[in-house]
């Protein structure tokens, strides 16, 4: 089984094994829907957890059926995106999301055989998604199993913490790296522990 390779492999880097040790396991579930976990994902974006799930039930809401179906969302007007407590750019940003599955870039056939990094520049061409929604939508909406997001301020402070480095920017970047090498190919996981051991997992 893949999940028990990825523990094996991980347990090689005795910081990643001591995570493994005591923090609870922490097994995949990737997401059936992800035009559905991408909109979330866009409304979600600087908000708290509980008030991007409470704007994302509004959206909604908004739907005959509480489906997003993207024909329908395309047809919403920019007042009623607003008045379920999406800003203007925020309503752009799910309209895009829908152009983009509307179009036909979103089909399992379009995306599943694209590499990760692909991928990121496929999904970043919709607007309002960066370079780091993407690879949490690889990590945790995909499952996609060696993605590494070294920009993320999460991972960053946890493997400071864990492995003690004192580096800044470019150089801890490259310690970062460094270090995620040994991971390979299964740095998602080993990232997930580390969110974990800040009880600051993302999504």
């Amino acid at each position: 089984m893949a999940y028990e390779a990825a523990i094996q492999h991980l347990r090689t880097d005795p910081v990643i094994e001591n995570l493994i040790n005591t923090l609870p396991p922490i097994i995949p579930h990737p997401e059936p829907d992800f035009y559905h976990t991408l909109l979330r994902s866009v409304v979600g974006q600087q908000l708290s957890v509980k008030a991007a799930a409470t704007i994302f039930q509004r959206f909604l809401n908004l739907f005959p059926t509480q489906y997003p179906h993207p024909e329908e969302v395309l047809l919403q007007p920019t007042e009623i995106l607003r008045s379920v407590g999406l800003s203007g750019q925020k309503a752009g940003y799910v309209r895009a999301v829908a152009e983009f599955k509307q179009s036909g870039e979103l089909e399992p056939e379009v995306i599943a055989h694209l590499e990760d990094e692909d991928l990121i520049k496929h999904l970043t061409k919709i607007k309002g998604v960066g370079r780091w929604t993407a690879e949490m939508l690889l990590m945790f909406a995909l499952e996609r199993p060696d993605v590494f997001p070294a920009d993320d301020l999460g991972i960053q402070n946890a493997m400071k913490k864990q492995y003690g480095l004192t580096e800044e920017k470019k150089a801890l970047r490259t310690r970062m790296f460094e270090i995620a090498e040994n991971w390979k190919p299964y740095r998602t996981l080993a990232c997930k522990y580390l969110w974990k051991s800040l009880d600051n997992m993302p999504g």
